[in-house]
This record gives C-alpha cells, sequence and structure tokens, in this order.
C-alpha cells in the first residue's frame, strides 16, 4: 500500500537553527531517506518550493491566489511516498521522521492512503 507523508514545517524555528545543527538534520534526513531507499519501501521523497498557488471557486470562477491553504506558521515544506505493507509500517517510517524531535511548534507529519489499483 502506498502513502504519501507530508512534512509540515516552521519556518521560524528551522531558519532559527545554528548552521551546524541544520547540517546535522540535513545529514539525518538524508539517512532515513537512504534507508527507505536502500529497504525499497521509498517510491519518491522530493522538497517543495516555498510559492506555493491556491485554486478555488469564487463566482464559478476558478481563481488562483499565492501562498498556502491556510494562515499557519507551519507549511509543507517537503513530502515522502513509501510503499509498505500496511499502516502500521507507515506508521513507523513516520514517527522515526528526524525533524519530529524539535517538538510540535515545529510542525508534524501527516499519513495518506493514496487511492492505488484500477478503480481509482
Amino acid at each position: 500500500m502506498k502513502y504519501l507523508m507530508l512534512i509540515y514545517g516552521n519556518e521560524e524555528i528551522w531558519g532559527s537553527l545554528p548552521d551546524g545543527d541544520l547540517a546535522t538534520l540535513i545529514g539525518e534526513v538524508d539517512a532515513f531517506t537512504g534507508a527507505l531507499r536502500a529497504s525499497g519501501e521509498l517510491v519518491d521523497v522530493q522538497g517543495l518550493e516555498t510559492r506555493p498557488r491556491s485554486v478555488r471557486i469564487v463566482a464559478d470562477t476558478p481563481v488562483v491566489t499565492d501562498g498556502p491553504y491556510l494562515e499557519a506558521k507551519e507549511y509543507v515544506g517537503s513530502y515522502l511516498v513509501v510503499d509498505v505493507e500496511d499502516e502500521q509500517r507507515a506508521v513507523e517510517i513516520a514517527r522515526g521522521y528526524p525533524g519530529l524531535r524539535f517538538g510540535t511548534a515545529s510542525g508534524g507529519l501527516e499519513i495518506w492512503p493514496l487511492m492505488t489499483g484500477p478503480d481509482h
């Protein structure tokens, strides 16, 4: 089963990390994704640019605006797609994400099952 993991961050916290701490975290995230790649569970991983667009219907017309969906301190900064045996394994992977050690103020990670198969 494939799962999308949206990784949220808080730009204020990430931007305030000393260079050495940020470099250490980046190395830990690279090792984390490297282990998933080696296990065959990693389908895709990408960082996201900080210029998202939102498309909503306003007066029956699609309107495109800059910015994230909501005003929030956290934003989606990257994602992982994993292909694992079950949800329990997806949760186990999510719990091991190195960025979580900075606590709830720094963001979090959402796990979304992906629709797959001939009916989707």
